[in-house]
């Protein structure tokens, strides 16, 4: 079963994770949330992610979902990706960005599968939660 760490704006991380537990009824096992707050150290954010890494890993792959693209969750993730074999947690990391809530109930539903495999779900379930509602998307699929 690959990892998950949801590494996002404070409290935004906290938050998803909340909702997950919510949603199944339990905490997911291996899902740890990092809220990464406002002026914070950016090798102290590190040291934090690493930590919840580690916390999840059972050698199956770690995928950790970020809120955005080029700000500092995504950015402190990105470093761990990076550091492949010499991050010490012997597993292939994976950052995605663009968390939402779809994108995370798709995750914590296929964390059987491999890390790629589960990847394009979390992919496909994060596009396909995006949807225009009301009368005006009711016409336009009439149109086409």
């Amino acid at each position: 079963m690959a990892g998950i760490v949801i590494v996002a704006h404070t409290p935004l991380a906290s938050a998803m994770l909340g909702f997950a537990e919510h949603t199944f009824g339990v905490l997911p096992e291996r899902v740890r949330a990092v809220d990464i707050p406002p002026y914070e150290d950016i090798k102290v954010s590190f040291d934090r992610v690493m930590k919840a890494a580690y916390g999840v890993n059972t050698g199956n792959g770690i995928l950790i979902l970020t809120d955005v693209m080029g700000a500092t969750p995504a950015n402190v993730a990105s470093k761990l990706e990076a550091l492949g074999p010499l991050s010490g947690l012997n597993s292939q990391v994976v950052v995605l960005a663009g968390l939402n809530l779809p994108m995370l109930m798709r995750c914590i539903s296929h964390r059987g599968e491999n890390l790629e495999e589960l990847v394009s779900k979390a992919l496909q379930g994060g596009q396909n939660g995006i949807l225009r509602l009301g009368a005006q998307s009711q016409q336009e699929t009439t149109e086409k």
